[in-house]
């Protein structure tokens, strides 16, 4: 089964939130759905290398889907990064089959917590899949976590605790963000996967993007 069946990843808008691998499941899904997809972000992220990147009009877009099967769509921003297309999503999803939104950032940490302000959620996703880092078990929260001080404060610990699977469930619970988890980097840390996805009421699904295999844990 493939990863996108395993995250029930269909026709539409999917939200992809969290840390620990966000760009890179979104290029896996995009390489594995058939028909046209569409890549794009609503926060700041960097120019990606696996597709092409346009910020076309909707007149143009028809053409650019006809010629690349999945493309990037962005706006240049600050620091040589891409803020979100001057199309709105609503019309991205009526021109191509999929649209898969990154909607958040991390700092590159494989953990985090929100802010009031993020993620910035589309409102015609039908799927949003929240990245946990499974690197970031059992280190330090405030070395592995992008806002130390609001994870800390949802699972009720101090910032300078041990991150167990348990304690990184009842963060992601107490947000109520996802649909579902993605465990990436579970590799070698299949046990600590199992017992965060023990500790959760959504589906979950462990796995390896760098090593390519994935289980479900529903």
């Amino acid at each position: 089964m493939s990863l996108c069946d395993l995250l029930d990843v269909r026709p539409g808008v999917t939200a992809v939130i969290g840390s620990g691998g966000k760009t890179s499941l979104l290029a896996r899904l995009a390489r594995e759905l058939p028909g046209t997809v569409i890549l794009c972000t609503t926060t700041r992220v960097f120019v990606p290398t696996d597709f092409p990147v346009f910020d076309p009009t909707a007149e143009e877009l028809p053409a650019l889907l006809a010629a690349h099967r999945a493309v990037f769509l962005g706006a240049p921003a600050e620091e040589g990064k891409l803020r979100a297309p001057a199309l709105p999503v609503a019309a991205l999803a009526e021109a191509a089959d999929y649209v898969l939104v990154e909607a958040d950032g991390a700092k590159r940490l494989p953990l985090k917590a929100h802010a009031a302000h993020e993620p910035v959620i589309p409102a015609e996703a039908n799927n949003v899949i929240c990245v946990v880092g499974c690197s970031g078990f059992q280190k330090p929260l405030a070395e592995v976590c992008h806002r130390p001080e609001l994870f800390a404060k949802l699972c009720g610990c101090a910032e300078n605790a041990s991150v167990t699977p348990e304690l990184a469930a009842r963060a992601a619970e107490a947000e109520g963000l996802a649909d579902r988890y993605y465990l990436n980097q579970s590799e070698g840390r299949e046990d600590l996967a199992r017992r965060f996805a023990a500790a959760v009421k959504r589906p979950v699904v462990m796995g390896s993007l760098q090593e390519g295999w994935f289980s479900c844990l529903c």
